[in-house]
């Protein structure tokens, strides 16, 4: 396997551009199935999740071509409706397909997903959504077995947030019969992302930026076109990597607007921040100050976030508590960063974060995306040499980590293990 060797205390500096939104780009790729023919997306990262769900398209019976960032996905030969065990094992955003297969063929067949290294991630809101529009639900064999006559508008009601369980119900909605009123929807950008790209293929949205969206169903969608909206997450990522190592960054290509809470702690933990309508600029503090987050569905703090930032407040001076909300389960990164010589401790979703002087670089072992990232943030800032195992979670989400930041001074080298 492939690792991860970092040389830390190198101060970060320069500019860095961010690559598209995963986590928008993966249900836009599914909603092209609501159509038939050649949709194109721009901006795309070279990403295993994109890779993965590109493989599941063509299981579907999409081509799919992928280069230089553009993403051609053409759906007009399309007639397989099952997502296979052994992708949605792989990656849960597989689930993104049930309410585009559901609206084009009038069912489905997608194994059901289990739990992951964050916690378990339960669909009952997907599949509440799809019986709402008049699906047939039957869980047999570990696969979700959907199918309907023809998805009828209804009343859809979401007792808490959930940007998946909203994208399956948006997609499903679009082509339904009559008018679809959701309240309770999820506000994340990668959800407006959505209903801009159904917006421009035909679809009748209204509520866009709010938790109250109304779809009247059309007849019938066409291809279109679409640039990707930039990575909010890689975006806060790196600004956390000037910070953490002191130093002076610009990142491009990214909206501001999309990370207003993160922006703002980075303000109190004693950063200089200043923003244009595409760029961050980021001015470290020679020490950092504790402050305390708690996460929550946007516009809150992001839980993909939470880990990057407790690797920073590893450093910062005092004691700082992150209460997790999202995923109480998503701390698989504390042992790690503990290794590291952080002092982290753990009382059910609370972690409490103590400021040290320094951390020392140490083998450590990444357990999913995020916390990746958390252990190259705190081995960029650790004294001596870090070792950091599995990174193929960190691919899933991050385009050519380690060129970006060599490219700020880090000193970053990927090898075989």
């Amino acid at each position: 396997m492939e690792k991860f060797v970092i040389n830390g205390g190198k101060t970060l500096h320069g500019s860095v551009r961010i690559s598209g939104a995963k986590n928008a780009i993966l249900p836009i790729m599914t909603a092209t199935l609501l159509t038939s023919g050649k949709s194109i997306l721009r901006n795309i990262p070279n990403l295993n999740d994109i890779k993965m769900m590109a493989h599941l398209l063509r299981i579907i019976g999409a081509r799919v071509d992928f280069h230089d960032g553009l993403l051609e996905i053409n759906t007009e030969y399309c007639s397989y409706y099952e997502a296979p065990y052994e992708l949605v094992s792989k990656m849960r955003a597989s689930i993104y397909v049930l309410g585009p297969l559901l609206s084009r063929f009038g069912q489905a067949r997608v194994s059901f997903p289990g739990g992951c290294a964050i916690g378990t991630r339960p669909v009952d809101l997907h599949l509440q959504a799809m019986e709402a529009l008049g699906s047939y639900i039957d869980i047999e064999h570990g696969y979700i077995n959907a199918r309907c006559k023809k998805l009828q508008g209804n009343r859809i009601k979401f007792p808490k947030s959930s940007v998946g369980a909203t994208a399956n119900a948006l997609m499903a909605a679009v082509t339904a019969s009559g008018r679809t009123e959701i309240s309770g929807a999820a506000l994340e950008p990668e959800i407006a992302s959505l209903i801009d790209f159904l917006t421009l293929m035909g679809a009748r949205i209204r509520g866009k930026d709010t938790d109250q969206l109304i779809i009247d169903g059309v007849a019938e969608l066409h291809p279109v076109e679409m640039e990707m909206i930039p990575d909010r997450i890689e975006t806060g990522t790196f600004l956390i990597a000037g910070a953490i190592t002191h130093g002076d960054i610009t990142v491009e290509n990214c909206f501001p607007d999309h990370l207003s809470h993160p922006l703002e702690l980075l303000k109190k933990a004693g950063c200089n921040i200043k923003v244009t309508d595409t760029a961050i600029s980021l001015h470290a503090p020679s020490s950092l100050k504790a402050i305390d987050i708690i996460t929550k569905p946007y516009p809150g703090f992001p839980t993909d976030l939470q880990a990057q930032f407790m690797a920073l407040l590893c450093l910062a001076t005092g004691t700082s508590t992150i209460k997790e909300t999202i995923f109480p389960e998503r701390f698989m990164h504390v042992a790690e960063l503990n290794r590291l010589d952080a002092d982290i401790s753990l009382k059910d979703n609370i972690a409490t974060v103590k400021g040290v002087p320094a951390l020392s670089g140490a083998p450590v072992m990444a357990n999913d995306l995020r916390a990746s990232a958390a252990l190259v943030l705190a081995g960029l800032a650790a004294q001596g040499q870090t070792e950091i195992s599995r990174i193929y979670h960190i691919d899933r989400g991050y385009e050519h980590i380690e060129f970006k930041l060599n490219k700020l001074g880090a000193d970053i080298k990927r090898i075989q293990g």
